[in-house]
């Protein structure tokens, strides 16, 4: 049987994906609120409240492709910079004309 290390990896990234930050979060939020449920805890059933949503929030961040997102902006900001600066130019050129104009 020959071995197979992309194998390996899919199995590693799987544990890896169980064992994550976020499924720890969900855990504990979960069992935040069935403690909360269970005992009529108010401040358990809040922070399980809170704690559930707030991984799938920080699962979308994690998620979200960053550089791409940061040069879009960047890229947005040039666009509005040189609009901005034609505008001025055009501003100037007409009041240059109405100068000469007088």
């Amino acid at each position: 049987m020959p071995h197979n290390p992309q194998k390996e990896i899919q199995k590693a990234s799987l544990i890896g994906r169980i064992l994550s930050i976020e499924a720890f979060l969900l855990l504990m939020g979960i069992a935040s609120l069935v403690y909360g449920i269970a005992n009529n805890t108010t401040m358990n059933i809040f922070w399980g409240c809170v704690i559930i949503p707030g991984v799938f929030v920080l699962y979308m961040v994690r998620k979200k492709d960053w550089t791409k997102h940061w040069q879009e902006m960047e890229a947005e900001h040039k666009a509005l910079e040189e609009r901005e600066t034609r505008r001025k130019s055009a501003a100037d050129e007409a009041r240059k004309d109405a100068a000469d104009g007088k």
